[in-house]
C-alpha cells in the first residue's frame, strides 16, 4: 500500500511508529474480539469514534505500535478479512 500526502507525495514513514486504524463493525464486544483474535496480546489503544445515523454501525479507533510496513500491512490485511469487522480505514 502507498500512502500519499494530500499533495500527491509519498509518506516516509521511520518504523517503529505509532499508527491508526479505524475499524467499523457491527457491535463492540465483536470488534473487540476480533482485535484479540488479530493482535493478541500486543499493546494497543481502542477509542470509541461514533455510531452510525442508524444505530446498526460503529466505528472506533485502534492506535498502536508498528515495527515496519510489513507489521502494519499485514496487521490492516487480517483486520479487513476479519468476520466481525465490516470496514477498516
Amino acid at each position: 500500500m502507498e500512502i500519499l500526502n494530500a499533495r500527491g507525495e509519498k509518506l516516509e514513514l521511520t518504523y517503529p511508529c505509532s499508527w491508526s486504524y479505524k475499524l467499523i463493525a457491527s457491535e463492540v464486544e465483536a470488534l473487540k474480539q476480533a482485535i484479540r483474535d488479530v493482535i493478541s496480546e500486543r499493546e494497543h489503544k481502542l477509542t470509541h469514534s461514533k455510531n452510525s445515523k442508524g444505530g446498526k454501525y460503529i466505528s472506533m479507533n485502534l492506535d498502536m505500535l508498528v515495527h515496519n510496513e510489513d507489521d502494519r500491512n499485514f496487521i490492516y490485511e487480517a483486520l479487513k478479512a476479519h468476520q466481525h469487522i465490516k470496514m477498516v480505514l
